[in-house]
């Protein structure tokens, strides 16, 4: 099995915004069908933004599903490349 690796960003707005990226990072990292892939999380606002590469769309798509389920986001951009390996 793959491992799955969140990258460090730093959330740049309120500590709101701060809160949500710790929230998102966590449950992206928890969430068994989105391992595997490099995922850079910015909040600015309440929006996420969710950017790097996964291998499956399934992926992408589960990804931002967990991240618009986090209270408080008020929406999701997702910029998720899909990459077969």
């Amino acid at each position: 099995m793959l491992g799955f690796a969140v990258s460090s960003l730093f959330a740049q707005g309120t500590p709101e915004d701060d809160r949500l990226y710790d929230q998102v990072r966590r449950k992206l990292a928890e969430d068994r069908d989105v391992n595997g892939g490099g995922i850079d999380v910015t909040v600015k606002n309440g929006v996420v933004t969710l950017a790097g590469k996964v291998h499956k769309d399934k992926q992408k798509q589960r990804a931002e599903h967990v991240a618009k389920k986090v209270k408080g986001v008020t929406s999701v951009v997702n910029n998720l490349k899909v990459e077969f390996p």
